[in-house]
């Protein structure tokens, strides 16, 4: 499938002007697999490197690559000569040419009505939540658990010993070297650190959020197994902390898990009162490291000065207040709601919350 979305692009690259062979296009299909799929700007740079475009065509590729892949009107491309609109290439196969052992990408039969994209992931990555059909909610919940690992997994600057690969630590293998008079049998090495985020993530689970709660869910789901230092609340005419019952569900049937464990679920929601009520309770678990993440359409039935009191304790204590709102996903949105008002200036980044591609970008504002 990569190789023959790489070959279409390839063709498309080369119609425009930018010089790609076919072994640029078999390393090419060879390095995709070895990048995040999900990450567009991994995917570019692994394509610019791969198919050694040149730096004068820089732009010009990035251009190709954003109307070819990126949702958008593709360039005009001279059709492929009718020969040829019955092929595509197969998997990669190793194969003797006489001379050496190659890295073939063969051509196949293909019926004339299918075309190549970017991927379904990438589709599922921009399709708003509450229109997911239920036979695409597994699929939805796997990308969302594989963005909360890319979280987990990021990697701070400081160094601490390793004992596998990872930088020769000089000083460290001299001092083993004592014990064996002079001789490094084995040298020290040292790597970056797994640094993880502190995290406090309120839910609202009222009935307007109901289309939204099972994909943030599920990202919490993974947050909570790959990452320690993760707190997570329900919220909606009360609040409730919920880190225990998702720490030990799964992804399957956690929501009915937990909708029988929080009061009120799909009901109203006071926003401002469960926040003085989570400050009351459990301010302790926010410092200057927490990083706080609220998802809430900002449909409030409470008191709006007591929101607005409680998100600028809240902002006083955290390191920083993150609110994603899946209304926020349509252009014409502006926060209008009393509750959205109330809360925005105590707010450091308001965020949409109505995709994949929104929780792919909280991550990256995280990391």
């Amino acid at each position: 499938m990569i190789a023959a979305h790489v070959a279409r692009f390839a063709g498309t690259l080369r119609s425009h002007g930018v010089g790609v062979s076919l072994g640029d296009e078999v390393d090419a299909v060879v390095a995709l697999p070895l990048v995040d799929l999900l990450d567009r700007t991994e995917v570019r740079l692994a394509l610019r490197i791969a198919l050694k475009v040149p730096r004068d065509a820089w732009r010009e590729f990035d251009r190709l690559f954003d109307a070819h892949w990126g949702g958008r009107s593709a360039p005009e491309v001279p059709a492929p000569p009718p020969a040829d609109s019955h092929r595509r290439r197969g998997p990669l196969e190793w194969r003797w040419d006489g001379t050496r052992v190659r890295l073939e990408a063969p051509e196949v039969e293909r019926s004339g009505d299918e075309a190549p994209a970017y991927s379904p992931e990438a589709l599922l990555r921009r399709k708003p939540f509450d229109r997911i059909p239920r036979s695409e909610i597994a699929a939805m919940e796997r990308l969302a658990s594989r963005l909360a690992l890319r979280l987990a997994a990021r990697r701070s600057r400081r160094l601490v010993p390793a004992s596998g690969r990872g930088l020769v630590d000089l000083r460290r293998s001299l001092r083993r070297g004592l014990a064996t008079e002079g001789d490094m049998l084995r040298l020290a090495r040292r790597e970056r650190a797994l640094d993880e985020p502190r995290l406090v993530l309120l839910y609202d689970t009222s009935g307007s959020m109901e289309p939204y709660t099972r994909f943030h869910l599920a990202f919490a789901l993974a947050l909570r197994r790959a990452i320690r230092r993760v707190e997570i609340f329900a919220f909606n005419t009360s609040l409730t902390r919920v880190s225990r019952a998702v720490a030990r569900a799964r992804t399957s049937g956690s929501l009915d898990e937990l909708a029988s464990e929080v009061p009120d679920w799909s009901g109203g929601t006071r926003i401002g009162a469960c926040l003085a009520e989570f400050l009351t309770l459990h301010g302790d678990r926010v410092g200057r490291d927490t990083t706080v993440v609220i998802v809430s359409d900002g449909l409030d039935l409470g008191e709006t000065d007591l929101l607005a009191e409680s998100m600028r304790a809240l902002r006083g204590r955290a390191r920083m207040v993150v609110w994603m709102n899946p209304l926020a996903g349509d252009r014409r949105y502006e926060p209008a709601a009393a509750g959205m008002r109330a809360a925005l200036p105590h707010v450091d980044h308001l965020a949409p919350g109505h995709d994949l591609a929104s929780l792919e970008r909280l991550t990256r504002l995280l990391n």
